[in-house]
């Protein structure tokens, strides 16, 4: 890396940055650019008056705590991987698997205000907005990147002989 040494703090910092910009994206999927998708040509305040006009309410409190719990867990990670003085491919290994777990989580928090619209508006509940796949694909390159690394730190590192 052309002198530059990857520390445990640099890997903790970058991990907890990816994991909340991955947590921000999903909140925005979820209560912006999906019901925005699902309803062409609607505001956002529109949409949100016409489900309360029909007895559906978009939960907010629930996902934002779910994808708000991705954060904490990566706050945990970096503060013990650089307390514990763990090894930078390990702390990293821990934020891929944080960013892996991301699918099922945007899953989970985004059911509910899917349904919702899906009941306001008698559309399906999945995702309308593309940018979920930019949530999939993150989650999937983590995990080859986990395989890779995971790999890489098994292989033996040839003994260096000094004659």
């Amino acid at each position: 890396m052309n002198g530059t040494r990857v520390t445990t703090s640099r890997v903790s910092v970058i991990g907890l940055i990816v994991v909340t910009a991955y947590a921000v994206l999903a909140a925005l999927q979820i209560l912006v650019l999906n019901p925005l998708a699902a309803v062409p040509g609607a505001s956002l305040g529109g949409i949100y008056t016409e489900m309360d006009a029909v007895g559906e309410t978009m939960p907010v409190t629930m996902p934002l705590l779910l994808l708000g719990a991705g954060v904490v867990a990566a706050i945990v990670v970096a503060v013990l991987s650089i307390r514990s003085r763990l090894e930078p491919a390990h702390s990293a290994l821990l934020f891929l698997l944080l960013l892996i777990l991301g699918t099922p989580g945007y899953f989970v928090a985004s059911f509910g205000p899917g349904m919702s619209i899906a009941d306001a508006f008698g559309i399906g509940g999945g995702d309308y907005s593309r940018w979920s796949l930019l949530l999939y694909a993150v989650s999937l390159a983590a995990g080859v990147a986990a395989v890779v690394l995971a790999l890489r730190a098994r292989v033996p590192r040839p003994a260096v002989v000094k004659a």
